[in-house]
Parts: structure tokens; sequence; C-alpha cells
């Protein structure tokens, strides 16, 4: 094997890897050697049928806790919660400008070996080093387990894809065939939070009502959460603006979307059949602050040479269209709205706004080079079907 084939077998290792599911650890030590802890993901059970359990963990031979936990003798594992993600991050350097201590950033309570454990993991393992061996850039430690901590509440802090996730439960399936029907019935489905109220609501209605039996998965955030929940595989398919998207997507455009002006029904500009950038020059405008949808909306200002007055700002349509309710101004949406009153209960109106800026596409992405499931394959059909209709 050349230099080149073991680089790429690295990092498809490494990516491979990525997608195992742990939970996040932080081990810790005590003794002559002194106070050490780093954060792991590699932690297993060995066996439960030595004269004490086992367990194994691997640190980073350049990390001080591995010497550490070799001259004392001792390690704690410490399995945290799904809240407690910051402890993980101090434990693996993210926060040293903060605490010169990473000890500092929780309570800790001494085992009986005198390993340090966090005063409220969800579980934690007082181990002795059985036997340390060191194979590439790890140690393996074996640690003898002397007694556990339980935690009576809370669920364990998840690591995958790079990011922290939380467990929950899944219920299993009384045939191989109910959980073969089941899997291809799920589509894990991406949508930009701003964009998925004024659509996704009514298109899985229309599908429930028209007997698909497809179970979703819905993953909301904004344009840039979405797209890293498709490269990662997270989702199969997503409903996102064409704004800004990754060449490693495949596009397929829905429909146009042309902007509105949001106004109090009592505006005096609620008066006009459409509005253009210079008839909003002068007024006070709530801007919804999240892109893709605030850079179009700023860009429509720029190409019609007006400075738009922006008083107030928002991540929330909901927070945008409350504000427009209590008169604060004005506000640009990306598709005209199906209710005129807002989340208070103040009346609301939408205009056209006529612009030269093009009007924002609506599409649906996915990762290239990924063959689609039947399930994405029929949410495609059902998308293309219903915005047709709407149009």
């Amino acid at each position: 094997m050349n230099n080149h084939d073991s680089t790429d077998l690295r990092a498809n290792f490494l990516s491979g890897m990525s997608h195992a599911a742990c939970t996040v650890n932080v081990v810790t030590t005590d003794g002559a050697a002194g106070r050490m802890g780093v954060t792991v993901s590699a932690m297993s059970s060995v066996s439960a049928d030595t004269p004490k359990p086992t367990l194994l963990v691997c640190v980073h031979h350049q990390s001080a806790t591995a010497q550490a936990i070799i001259d004392n003798g001792v390690f704690c594992v410490n399995i945290l919660r799904d809240d407690q993600s910051y402890i993980s991050d101090t434990f693996a350097g993210r926060f040293k400008d903060q605490v010169s201590d990473k000890f500092d950033c929780a309570d800790w309570f001494a085992m009986d070996t005198g390993a340090p454990r966090v005063i409220d993991p969800l579980v934690a393992f007082d181990c002795k080093v059985q036997s340390s061996e060191q194979i590439g850039t790890h140690y393996i430690f074996m640690g003898e387990v002397q007694g556990v901590f339980e935690a009576d509440r809370g669920s364990p802090l998840i690591y995958s894809k790079r990011a922290y996730g939380a467990a929950w439960r899944i219920d299993g399936f009384n045939s191989i065939k109910d959980g073969k029907t089941a899997a291809e019935q799920n589509l894990n489905v991406g949508c930009f939070d701003i964009l998925g109220p004024f659509f996704m609501p009514e298109l899985i209605g229309r599908m429930v009502r028209s007997g698909s039996k497809l179970k979703f998965s819905l993953f909301e955030g904004d344009q840039r959460r979405v797209q890293e929940s498709l490269l990662s595989g997270q989702t199969e398919i997503a409903l996102l603006y064409d704004l800004g998207l990754s060449d490693a997507l495949d596009i397929l455009p829905l429909s146009e979307q042309k902007p509105y002006v949001l106004l109090p029904k009592d505006h005096p500009l609620a008066q006009h059949e459409s509005l253009t950038p210079q008839d909003l020059a002068n007024h006070p405008m709530v801007l919804l602050n999240t892109p893709p949808s605030r850079d179009y909306f700023l860009s429509i200002f720029e190409q019609a040479d007006v400075e738009p007055n922006v008083a107030f700002t928002s991540v929330s349509l909901e927070m945008v269209r409350g504000m427009v309710g209590q008169g604060l101004g004005f506000s640009l949406v990306g598709a005209k709205p199906a209710t005129e009153v807002s989340y208070d209960g103040h009346a609301l109106c939408a205009r056209p706004l006529i612009t030269d800026t093009p009007a924002s596409k609506l599409v649906l992405a996915n990762r290239k080079g990924v063959k689609l499931s039947k399930a994405a394959n029929e949410f495609i059909w059902q998308c293309k079907d219903y915005f047709v209709l709407d149009t």
C-alpha cells in the first residue's frame, strides 16, 4: 500500500467512525502524579464476569492525563448527561481561555480510589489500572471497576457525526417484516425553519390524506445547519432557498417566491395594492435577521439604491410579525402569509413588493452521488405535484 492509499484509508476510516454514536466521557485521575482529566469517546465494557468487572478507555499518548493515569494507577470514567456538554468541552480544551483549571467547571467528589467524580454525572466507574498498552497514538487502559455511581435522573450525552446529541427511546418491532416496512417508510427531512411553516404542514397533511405511509423525522434549523445535516447524512433531503448552497448538493427547483411587505392593518402604506423599495425608504423596518433571508431582503434595497431604516431585528418570524403588529415598523417576508393576525392578535396585511431583484427560488436539495431511498423519491414526487398545483 503506497502513502496515498494509506492517507485515503485513514481519511475514510475517520469519516466512517464519525458515524459511530458513543457516550461522552470525562476520564479523571488523582494521586501522586496530580489531578488530571480529559474527554474521551473510546470507552467500552470488557467483561462483568471477571473477579471484578472490567472496562477499557483509550487516551491519546500526548495527553498529560495518560501518563498521570499510569503513575497514579487509578481513574474514574464520568459518563456525562445530555445537559453537561460544557464539561466535555472544558476537558477537551475548548474553554482554556476561561478557566486556568479544568476542574473549576464543575463540583467534584473523590471516589474510593481517590479519582475525582463529577458530583452528578449520569454514571461514574471508579477503576484501578489493570493493564495499559500503547497502540499507535493511544494508550488502552484496562480498568478493574471498584465502584459504580448511578444518577437517578437524566439521559446520556451522545457524540456522533462530529456533533453532540441525545438519546431517546425507540420501540422495537414484532417481526422482521414490520421492521423492514417501517424502515422503508422513514424519511429524515431537513427544512429551513423560517420557510417550513409556510409549506410543510400543508404538504405533509396533503400526503397523509392521500394515503401516504411515510413517517417524517423533521430537522429544522437555519440554512447553514440544514445544509450540514444533508452533507453529514443526518437528513436525506431538504427544503431550502437556492441561496449559498454547497456544490456538493443536487438541486431540484420547485417554485419562485416573490417578496411581500408585511404591515400593520392601519399603516398608511396598507392603502396601496403593491409597494416598491422607494415607498419604504422613510419607514422603520423590522428585519428578519437570519440568513439567507436577511441578505436577500437587504439586497433588494441595495439594488434599488435605497437605504433601509432598520429599527429592530429578530431571528424569529413570529417575533417579527408581532413587532409589526405593534406598529413598530414594516417587514419583508419571502412568501405571502396565510393569516393576517400576529401571534398576539393584532391585524396585519401583506402587499406585493415590486422589485428588479430576482425572486428567491424554493428548492429540494440532496447530497450528490447518494442514491435516494424510495421514501425520498415519493416525497420528491409529492413536492413537485404540490408546488405545481400551488402555483
